[in-house]
């Protein structure tokens, strides 16, 4: 199986009337990512932290590279179940998945473990070992993405709009209380080797705001 590459990952908070404009202006030249119907879906995830808090505070301090478990889902359903293990170097990131049913990702909540080191899968057997080492479900992160693509350049430009945190439940599919953690919205653009001029020009006067803000950090910090 070959191993995901880096891609590039540059973000940047925008306003709100800002954020709309971009979605009246990036349909112009990009493409509406098939898998959205309607033009948006909700993502949930659910992300793994340690006692000590390790992937929180390596973000907080910049340690670079650095590296987060998470489980993900869309629109609240259990169709499809990701597995993910993002790692990040600079401005780079890279994404090992796994996609998992609903019986195993309900194990892995219930700390029932000891099937995922015989799956053969590189992402299992490593949360697997990261789990006995204290590794467990801390937060969930939701909100709304509105997202596009670009062939040239493989590039994908998403709107992340109301961001909110889970309070006091890592029930993944649950019906849970959620609070907003920021009136800012999140552009994100991803691309492989080179960002296409014509992508650059669509979102000048936004380079002087990159950031490298989480929503996971955004979360934990605001509960």
């Amino acid at each position: 199986m070959n191993t995901p590459k880096f891609r590039h990952e540059c973000k940047y908070p925008i306003g709100g009337r800002e954020g709309y404009l971009l979605a009246e202006r990036l349909p112009k030249v990009l493409s509406p990512d098939p898998h959205a119907a309607g033009g948006s879906y909700t993502i949930r995830s659910l992300y793994f932290d340690d006692y000590h808090n390790k992937a929180l505070f390596e973000k907080l301090d910049g340690t670079d590279p650095r590296e987060k478990f998470r489980i993900r889902i869309y629109n609240r359903q259990d169709d499809y179940i990701c597995l993910e293990k993002k790692v990040k170097k600079g401005e780079l990131t890279q994404k090992l998945q796994a996609v998992i049913t609903r019986e195993q990702c309900d194990a892995i909540l219930t700390g029932d473990i000891d099937w995922m080191w015989r799956q053969g899968n590189g992402v299992l057997a490593e949360l697997y070992t990261r789990m006995r080492e204290g590794l467990k479900p801390k937060t969930i992160v939701e909100y709304d993405r509105r997202p596009y693509v670009y062939a040239p350049g493989n590039v994908r430009v998403t709107i992340d709009q109301h961001i909110r945190a889970g309070v006091s439940s890592t029930d993944l599919f649950g019906d849970i209380p959620l609070v907003p953690v920021s009136p800012a919205d999140v552009l994100e653009i991803k691309y492989d080797a080179w960002l296409p001029e014509i992508v650059r020009m669509l979102t000048a006067g936004l380079e002087s705001r990159k950031t490298a803000v989480s929503k996971y950090a955004m979360c934990r910090k605001c509960l």
